[in-house]
Order: structure tokens, then C-alpha cells, then sequence
């Protein structure tokens, strides 16, 4: 979101302009539900968790400070909920089918294309569901949300240097974890020196 826009629609919220609130759900409501339902790995309490996340906003919105940055506020908002969701199960939540697979990407030309990227897209939603929560939502915010690393910081609660190890530590993860699945779908592939007698 352009900075200016930005300004402007926390300053109509702080004046109570309910279209604000309108326009910002347009902008952020997807890409929060998204993150929940890959945090969360369980649609309903994603959906919950974001119709929260908008009432916190309604709450908050006149008392927004001026200079309030949307995006990082709502994804804060967010993560805190599903962290204090998590709290009062005191487990992490299984992996369900309702998982949400809405990895952006260029749209596919052909079928191949089509295959060939459903594959993939299964691949990595599976690699980032196995991540601790903690590394997940690195990647999540930076990786799928586009969210600058020093703002995925402040909605983590972390200082910007934390967040770059977690962020390595988890791509570290996530690349072993594909090429684990690689390995596994390509058995007896092992590379062999010599020849056969």
C-alpha cells in the first residue's frame, strides 16, 4: 500500500469514515486470511481467527496513532490472536484438508504448466506446514506477504537482526524439507560410480 493512501485512511478512521474501513478490508482481507489459514493449517479458525483481526480494527480505529502502518498493525493483530489461540489449546493444531493453498504466482499458460505448478504448489504448501510456527511465520510474512523484514520484526516482536536468523534458519528448513520430498519421489535415483558386471 502506498504510503500516502496509507496516512489518508488512517486519518478518515481516527475521524470515524466507516469507507475507510471498506477499502482497507479490500486491500488486507485476503492476504490476512491467507496467513492465518497457513498458520492456523485449519480454515474455520483462520476465519475466526481474521473476523477478530477486523474487529480489533473497528475497536482500535479512532484511536489509531497518526502515523500507524496498516499492514504490519493488522498482521501484529493477527499473529497475537492466533498465538493466544494456540495458548488455550496448548497444542499445535493438526494438519487438516481445509488447508488453504493460495500461494500467488503467475497464472498458467498450459496444462503442463497447470500440473507441473499444482505439483509444486502442493510440494511447498506441505514444506511450510511442517515448519515450527515460529519459523512459519517468517516466512509467511516475508516469503508470501511481501512484508519489509524490519516491519515482519515489529509484528513478530523481535529485533530486525532475530528476524533475519529465523528467516535463514527457516529457508534452511523449507529447502531441506523439498528436497527431502525430491528424494522420496525419485528413489533409486542414487548416483553410482563404476560400471555393472
Amino acid at each position: 500500500m502506498e504510503p500516502e493512501l496509507e496516512v489518508e485512511l488512517v486519518s478518515r478512521l481516527r475521524a470515524g469514515d466507516s469507507s475507510a474501513f471498506d477499502e482497507i478490508y479490500i486491500v488486507f482481507n485476503r492476504r490476512l486470511l491467507n496467513f492465518l489459514a497457513r498458520m492456523a493449517k485449519n480454515r474455520s479458525v483462520a476465519e475466526d481467527l481474521l473476523e477478530e483481526t477486523w474487529l480489533r480494527l473497528v475497536s482500535a480505529g479512532e484511536n489509531l496513532r497518526a502515523d500507524t502502518r496498516l499492514g504490519p498493525w493488522l498482521f501484529t493483530v493477527a499473529r497475537n490472536l492466533y498465538v493466544s489461540y494456540c495458548r488455550s489449546r496448548v497444542r499445535e493444531t493438526t494438519y487438516t484438508a481445509d488447508l488453504v493453498f493460495l500461494w500467488p504466482c503467475r497464472m498458467p499458460k498450459t496444462p503442463f504448466d497447470l500440473a507441473s505448478l499444482s505439483e509444486f504448489e502442493g510440494r511447498l504448501e506441505a514444506a511450510i506446514a511442517d515448519l515450527p510456527p515460529l519459523y512459519r511465520e517468517v516466512i509467511l510474512l516475508v516469503g508470501v506477504e511481501q512484508l519489509r523484514p524490519v516491519d515482519a520484526a515489529e509484528v513478530c516482536g523481535i529485533s530486525p537482526e532475530s528476524l533475519r536468523q529465523r528467516l535463514k534458519r527457516a529457508r534452511d528448513l523449507l529447502s531441506r524439507s523439498l528436497a527431502k520430498q525430491d528424494s522420496a519421489q525419485t528413489p533409486g535415483k542414487e548416483v553410482t560410480h563404476g560400471t555393472r558386471g
